[in-house]
């Protein structure tokens, strides 16, 4: 079963705040960009009338106002969700295969990052701070599973997790299939900045070690 991200700490507090600032700035940029409109709004009304003087309404003949449908309004929250679920899906037939580092832990690393990334995940240089167990998921359930998992490692600031996806010896002819599947969807998560199967002491073939987006590698 998933290792649920510990529970609300500084990290969450101090998150919680830098969203509530950014919010109050996006709040008083708006008032005063509504400021500013109304007044220039009422310079030009004066400007206008000024300009037009003293005037006297025309009389119009009586008429029937036809009611004017309101428009359906634009689905900004469901463009905003698909577009959501477009950034986060994962999938399986990604070919990933030229992205993965072809010795014998078949690691990974984001473009730009140099080697020693993966020399320091694969000695240990940061601490696990998670995990998530796939021991037993069905392939559906594990794809979700993980997307989930890092998402809210994220959130928690973590840099460092732990996949285990196990060695598949019980799965059909010990086939390790989520072995694989797990690195194809590693490689399309922008979060990840790199993984290495975890050393023999630590799980081995069965174990990948991942490092997450942080403040600096």
């Amino acid at each position: 079963m998933a290792t649920k991200p510990g529970r609300k700490s500084l990290a969450d507090l101090k998150s919680l705040k830098q969203e509530l600032e950014e919010q109050r700035r996006v709040d008083e940029a708006r008032a005063r960009e509504a400021a500013r409109a109304a007044e220039e709004a009422r310079k030009a009304a004066a400007e206008f009338r000024s300009l037009v003087g003293a005037v006297k309404p025309l009389k119009l003949a009586p008429r029937v106002e036809k009611p004017v449908a309101a428009p359906a309004p634009f689905p900004f929250k469901r463009w905003e969700d698909d577009q959501q679920v477009l950034r986060e899906s994962i999938s399986d037939e990604y070919g990933a295969d030229w992205l993965i580092e072809t010795d014998e832990t078949l690691s990974y690393r984001r473009q730009g990052l140099g080697h020693d990334v993966v020399r320091k995940l694969r000695r240990g240089q940061w601490t696990i701070q998670s995990q998530l167990d796939l021991h037993g998921y069905r392939v559906d359930e594990a794809r979700e599973a993980l997307a989930e998992f890092l998402r809210g490692c994220v959130k928690m600031e973590f840099r460092c997790v732990r996949v285990i996806h196990g060695k598949g010896l019980g799965s059909v002819n010990r086939t390790p299939v989520l072995k694989e599947k797990v690195r194809r969807w590693l490689v399309q998560k922008e979060e990840v900045l790199a993984f290495v199967e975890a050393p023999p002491n630590d799980g081995g073939a069965g174990v990948v070690l991942v490092l997450l987006k942080g403040a600096r590698v």
